[in-house]
Formats: structure tokens, sequence, C-alpha cells
């Protein structure tokens, strides 16, 4: 503890001169909200800003880049991002499902489960975008000590319509994305601690110091996020994210939805971090007023009670916030049917009775009296194959092909090394209001070499999730006034034809067995003797 505080010190002492000569900002702020079926909902968001700064010019890649010195922003990360002329990135790591019909829209929306990277990158004669990807991922699988090397050509796609750039598009070259994703890939304490060295308090001080492993990844769902934009009025933003969903009823003996900081994270904050130009909590707070909320001297605005954190507040640390609701004895479950939050609800299966061909059908509700029209997204590797000519669009069991438009499909095309890169199937859908439109079509599983199989290979393979994503209002006539993004479904599970891998250990059990039999017998008869004994009586 003494250690810790003489480096904040330090950082306190020697950081503000720096950040003044680097014109960097760094901001904290934690959003709790209590969701209607009894779950917690928290997203943590650690900024920080380069004022003035810019992207590399992927054309100076063969030159010698200028120093960069760095205060507040990550050493490690901008060395990547500079070494590879990165001007947007966006890196998820998540686990579990978000389910949008109860918790609504999640403050970052990228909640898609397993792992997903997209980039950025402007054209270069010195080193191609793809080398650079490449690049890229492998040192990012190495500093957040995740399975990214394996996101390769395989798994690759340039899907420009759903992942546009969120920031300004720099002038000095044509851009390029590239966006690949892995949904088996687990997340462990072992991407939360390089995630936590990215921030200039690390888990010392200030909002960073609730994060405990043992909590964060007993949550129900939990992800963490890496965003760099750059933004031409303001400069490169670095957002760092984390979100989990706690559940107070199932770990509270009462069966109680009550919730504090301390019972979420099992710690508290002892200090504010120093170098932090703005730190708060803010609550959302339920609609009804049959809650308290402690301390009871937040600032109310539109909703939501803000606690200022910062070093210049006069805000008590540590102080445990809590919501509490003291008319429930114990909390009641909402009684289905319930009424989606979100204006689009989406179910995802894939069906068949055979490990050969299958079905892909996709469910999609609009909950809003108002006309949508949205993006449909479908990225499947080379395991799966779509046949196009099978494809459906129904409306109560009747074909309704009109609400189907700008249909793309790239296949699977060849590559080296006997691969084939992803399919990807993109187009709009028109859904009338409080209807359910259902997309269906046949697929075909793929056969693998036994070499190919992974070593659970019973289990199946998991495929990445579909993405629903809004289309802008200037290109596609709607008359719907809901402000939404993107919409991940689940993973799906699929069975692919599997060859016995329980043969080869049969067969060598029976070998050995035999072989046991038979030199046993043969040894016995080569080196017993055979002798007569009398028996004397």
């Amino acid at each position: 503890m003494r250690r810790a505080s003489v480096w904040i010190f330090l950082a306190y002492l020697c950081t503000p001169s720096f950040a003044l000569y680097r014109k960097e900002i760094y901001k904290e702020d934690l959003r709790i909200q209590s969701l209607r079926d009894g779950r917690v909902s928290t997203t943590f968001s650690f900024v920080t800003v380069l004022e003035g700064a810019s992207p590399r010019n992927p054309k100076t890649l063969g030159q010698r880049d200028e120093s960069q010195h760095y205060a507040l922003f990550p050493l490690t990360l901008g060395q990547i991002l500079r070494e590879y002329a990165i001007t947007e990135l966006h890196l998820t790591l998540n686990a579990g499902k978000w389910n949008y019909d109860n918790w609504g829209h999640p403050h970052e929306a990228e909640v898609g489960t397993g792992a997903e990277l997209w980039a950025w990158m402007g054209a270069s004669e010195v080193t191609t975008v793809d080398e650079r990807w490449s690049g890229l991922r492998n040192a990012l699988s190495g500093l957040f000590c995740a399975s990214l090397g394996s996101l390769d050509s395989r798994r690759t796609l340039s899907p420009t319509v759903a992942f546009p750039l969120s920031g300004s598009t720099p002038t000095f070259s044509p851009h390029e994305l590239r966006h690949a994703s892995l949904p088996s890939e687990n997340v462990c304490t072992e991407n939360l601690t390089p995630f936590l060295k990215l921030l200039p308090c690390k888990s010392h001080a200030g909002l960073a110091a609730l994060l405990n492993p043992q909590k964060v990844f007993d949550a129900d769902w939990h992800g963490m996020g890496v965003h760099v934009i750059w933004k031409e009025d303001t400069g490169i933003e670095l957002k760092l994210s984390l979100q989990a969903v706690f559940n107070p009823v199932r770990t509270s003996a009462g069966k109680r939805r009550d919730w504090n900081l301390q019972s979420l994270f099992d710690r508290s904050i002892e200090r504010s971090c120093p170098v932090a130009s703005s730190s708060a909590i803010t609550v959302i707070l339920p609609e009804g007023k049959d809650h308290n909320i402690t301390p009871e001297n937040p600032a109310y605005v539109d909703g939501l009670a803000i606690y200022d954190l910062s070093s210049s507040s006069n805000f008590t640390i540590p102080s445990n916030i809590a919501m509490y609701w003291p008319s429930e004895h114990s909390f009641q479950y909402p009684l289905p049917p319930l009424t989606p939050i979100t204006p689009l609800s989406v179910k995802r299966t894939i069906h068949g009775t055979t490990q050969t061909r299958g079905v892909l059908s996709v469910s999609v509700t609009n909950n809003s009296p108002q006309e949508i029209s949205v993006g449909y997204l479908e990225m499947m590797p080379a395991l799966i194959t779509l046949w196009m000519h099978t494809l459906k669009v129904e409306i109560n069991s009747q074909i309704r092909s009109d609400l189907l438009s700008e249909l793309k499909y790239h296949p699977p095309s060849p590559q080296s090394n006997d691969r084939f890169s992803p399919s990807m199937l993109q187009a709009v859908l028109t859904i009338p209001p409080k209807t359910t439109l259902k997309i269906s079509m046949e697929v075909n599983k793929a056969f693998l070499k036994y070499t190919e199989h992974p070593p659970d290979a019973m289990r199946g393979w998991d495929l990445p999730g579909a993405v629903f994503f809004p289309l802008s209002q200037s290109s596609h006539n709607t008359s719907s006034s809901y402000d939404w993004e993107r919409i991940y479904t689940p993973t799906l599970l699929v069975d692919l034809p599997t060859p016995d891998f329980s043969m080869p250990y049969n067969v060598i059990i029976l070998s050995c067995t035999l072989m046991t039999l038979i030199f046993g017998s043969i040894f016995n008869l080569l080196t017993r003797k055979w002798v007569v004994m009398e028996i004397q009586e």
C-alpha cells in the first residue's frame, strides 16, 4: 500500500507538466443502472485524449517515425498504432449473451460474444493493408494475452457499411477496413491484467480500483473494449471500456435486488486518480419513487444521480454508494409476457436432421408502431455454405421478397494453403410495424480432414452472430425515429460431420491386448524349463 501511494504521488508530481506539453486529458466514468429483471448493469469508461495529434501517414512507414512522448496515453498501445499506421481501432472481448429484450441497448454497442477486432487503415505502397493487419493482430495478441493471431484470412472480411468510420477520415490516402471475429475466445484474468496496465493510475486509485477479477468474471455478462478514434477537431481519443451485468438477487441471502459498491465489487475507492480531469459515478435512476439512494447529496440531472469523485470535489472518499428498496421483502420477477425494451427483437437458429445439410432461420420482430429499415449482415466461415437460391423472406407464412433489397453476397474464395475466405451476406430489410419477418435459407456443412478438427471435436464449431445495424436517414426513406446501435445475435453451435475419434483408441487397446497375450505365451514357452518332480509321500 505504501509503494502504491508513493507511485501515485510521483505520477501526480511529474505528469501535469508533460500533460500540458502533450495536451493530454484523462477522464473516467462509471454508469450503474438497475434493470427490470433485478440485475445491475455497470459500465466503466476510461477516456484519454491526445489533443492535436493525428494518425501516422502510411506512406511514411519506410521512414523513421517522429518521437512520441506520452504521459497519460499508454506507450505500448501508442507504439502499435504508429508502427502499423492505424487510423481507427476497435477491439472487444466479451463473454455471455446480452439480453436486448430485458436489458435494452448497452452503453457500448459492441457486445458480440468472443473476440472482435476491426481497424481502418490507409493504403500505402510501402506495405499492404493485409501485411499491417497481420502485424496488428499479432501485436495485440501479445499485448492482451488473447488468441487474436487466429484471426487470419479465414476469418477476415471488409463489411464497410456495417462498420463505418466512427471519427474523421484523413485525406492522405484512401482507407480500407479489416474485420474479424473469434466467437470461441474466452475472457479471463489474463486479459484484464494488461487492460488495467493501460490506465494512468492502473488499479491503485480511481474507479479502476473497483475492478475485482473474482467479481467481474462471476457476473452474468462481462466484456471489455479498446477503441481508438481520430477526430479532426479534437485529436486521437482512446476509450477503454468494461461492462458487467451483476445479479444481486442470486448472490443475496434475502433474494433482494438492493446493491452497493461493496456488494457488487467487494472493493471500495480509497482515493481518486490524481491525473483525472474528471471522475464521476453516474447512477441511472429507475422509474418510480419506491427506491432510496445513498449518499443523499448527488447532483440530479435528467433522471441521473451524479457523484463527483475528482480530487477537486468535496465528495468524501471512501464512500459506499448504494441503492435499496425498503418496501420490498424480496424481489418479484415480472411475469411474462414482457414487452421488449428495444425496437427490434431477433432470434437466429440453425437446424436440420443431418450433419451435412441444414437450414439457417432468422426471425426479426418490429416492436415499434413504425416501419423500420435495418441492415442485415452475416459473416460465415467456410465451414458453412449458404445456398442463395433457397433464400426466403416471409411474413405470416406469405412470401414477401419486396421487403428485402440491396442484396450482396460474397461466396468463399480459395486462398493459399488450401484455405477459403469466409462468406458475407449483406442486405437491407424493411419491417412493417408490429410484425415478425422470417428469413430462411439452406446451408451445407463442410467435410473437414481429421487433422483440421479441434481437440473437442464432438462439441461442435462456434459460428459468429449476425449483425443488424441502423441505416443512415439520408440513404433510406424510413419513418422510424428510434436512435439505436448495432444488434448482435448470439453465436450458434454447428455440428459438422465428425469422424469417430474413439476408433484409434479402440485399435490401440485391442492391439496392445493381443500383443500382450501373444508375447506372454511365447515368452513363457521359451523361458520356462519343464522338469519332472517326484512327490514324496
